[in-house]
């Protein structure tokens, strides 16, 4: 019986949306008078890209990712009132509720009743279990892992905890690069079904399988009923 992985942010729940609104807010807030807003975007993505090796992922490392930004690009330095105007686009996305996707709930339930499901995410550990508990569909899950990162070693050392066997295991999920790429490089199978908001920094080309190995493309989490 397969072994089912299942990534969080944006397979099951929306999530890089709320960071668009805000870093669409931001941008604007900013009003640089050289820059366009995507030579803009393209600042922040570098920011990010530096914060995410020294802080992880999340919504903490989101606002210093904002602050740093801000920095970076106005002559302006930073007032109270300022600082509290950027953290607080960071704050909305905490606020928001979770949404979960269509056709998610039906299809978990679905799969539970036929094959093991694990919740495999990456980020802050406590905010990333707080959306989870949100969620409402943490019972479908045998088992809840939240990684720092999601790599092909991370990958091989969760096949091993487990006691899972890489071709009876599968990575379903909507990041080439966190989802898709590492767990074919470990040994998996892999689903990948793309997300129009899929945040920048998890594009990638997606890697080839391995002739023993499934990489299957899909549409729509649903779909997951007529393969498993």
């Amino acid at each position: 019986m397969p072994n089912l992985l299942i990534d969080a942010d944006d397979t099951l729940w929306e999530n890089n949306v709320y960071f668009e609104r805000a870093l669409t807010d931001f941008i604007s807030f900013l009003r640089h008078k050289q820059l366009s807003p995507v030579e803009v975007r393209d600042v922040i993505n570098d920011v990010e890209r530096e914060n995410v090796k020294l802080h992880g992922y999340g919504l903490k490392s989101f606002t210093r990712a904002l602050i740093t930004s801000f920095e970076r690009l106005s002559a302006e330095p930073i007032t109270d009132a300022i600082h509290t105007t950027i953290t607080g686009f960071a704050q909305r996305v905490a606020r928001h509720p979770i949404e979960i996707m269509p056709g998610v709930s039906a299809t978990l339930d679905y799969l539970s009743a036929r094959h093991p499901l694990y919740l495999i995410t990456k980020g802050d550990g406590a905010e990333q279990r707080r959306k989870i508990e949100l969620s409402g569909i943490a019972d479908y899950f045998a088992a809840v892992e939240v990684l720092p990162e999601k790599s092909e070693e991370t990958y091989r050392v969760l096949l091993d905890l487990k006691n899972f066997k890489p071709g009876e295991t599968w990575m379903i999920g909507n990041s080439p690069k966190s989802d898709i790429n590492p767990s074919l490089a470990a040994g998996l199978n892999a689903v990948f079904i793309p997300h129009d908001n899929t945040w920048v920094l998890e594009h990638e080309e997606l890697a080839a399988p391995a002739a023993n190995q499934i990489l299957l493309r899909l549409r729509r989490f649903a779909e997951l009923r007529e393969h498993f």
